[in-house]
């Protein structure tokens, strides 16, 4: 039987939580910051100290030299970081996170990494007594800066509980789907949905194109009916005028569809669609466009 999704909107006012953020990319920066805006004591870890200081300088939380040192004390501890060998790293060994938080502290992961490595780590932090959500993410650079991105989690129900409200600092809608790894294959429905669609807008425009249409007035009609979607409106006038240094990047995208296609081998899952516009990416790759945005799909179509 399939459990009850939990929303965390939490009401009310928050109160201030000590938190570690580990990973100050694109997506983790912003974030660590809505944390402070919110009211929180928060440390944070990069890889690269100069980013870490960086933020210090415009926030005002504090930076720590290891994963470890941030996680000291923290309430909280959040990452998010590259893929599965990154979120090892700061989470095990010596300098690693878990070796610094208390019992009862909470890791909340926002990586989006495969099930497998988040399962093997919610146990190897429950022999720690420590709770692990994970809470991978989407909705883009934007969604961070502006504090709107959709968090599905995975993990214990009342570890999710005491979290949902720091999550909250960032989020438009927060929801546990199951126990430990449910995040993660949520994610990979949102990223299985997401390519399907990219490849869709990208083609509708290659063939406006083509047949001598005004790309844009086209855009403006059908976005109005069942054609409509975030990638149409928010990603179709930077398609037309050929610009793509922004938002996801392929080389991201491809890490995550392989995660997909390694867990639809082991469900039993059927992806056609998926398995194809991973080789569209890998073609775009080819072309040079590993840190293009998505929605680059389209140059494969021009030539």
């Amino acid at each position: 039987m399939h459990e009850q999704p939990q929303v965390c909107k939490q009401a009310g006012r928050v109160s201030m939580a000590k938190i570690a953020f580990l990973g100050l990319g694109v997506m983790g920066y912003p974030m660590a910051g809505h944390l402070v805006k919110a009211g929180h004591e928060v440390t944070v870890y990069n890889r690269t100290g100069a980013k870490a200081d960086a933020w210090a300088k415009e926030y005002g939380g504090a930076t720590a030299a290891t994963p470890k040192a941030a996680a000291e004390g923290a309430d909280f501890v959040m990452a998010c970081v590259g893929n599965d060998d990154d979120l090892r790293a700061v989470c095990t060994g010596e300098d690693g996170a878990f070796a610094g938080m208390a019992e009862g502290a909470i890791f909340v992961d926002h990586t989006t990494v495969s099930a497998k490595v988040t399962r093997e780590l919610y146990e190897a932090a429950a022999t720690r007594g420590v709770s692990f959500v994970d809470a991978p993410i989407s909705g883009g650079q934007a969604g961070a800066e502006k504090g709107v991105l959709s968090v599905m989690c995975g993990g214990d129900a009342e570890a999710f509980e005491q979290a949902a409200p720091i999550i909250d600092s960032y989020a438009r809608i927060c929801r546990r789907i199951g126990e430990s790894g449910a995040g993660q294959m949520t994610k990979m429905c949102n990223q299985i949905a997401i390519a399907g669609l990219v490849q869709g807008l990208s083609e509708a425009l290659h063939f406006a194109q083509k047949a001598g249409l005004d790309e844009r007035a086209v855009v403006e009609v059908i976005s109005q009916g069942a054609a409509g979607s975030w990638q149409m409106e928010n990603r179709y006038e930077t398609m037309l005028d050929d610009a793509f240094d922004h938002g996801f990047a392929v080389d991201w995208m491809r890490k995550d569809l392989g995660i997909c296609l390694e867990a639809a081998n082991e469900t039993g899952a059927a992806l056609p669609v998926t398995a194809l516009v991973d080789q569209f990416y890998k073609d775009v790759q080819n072309m040079g466009g590993g840190r293009w945005d998505t929605s680059s799909l389209i140059k494969r179509l021009r030539g």
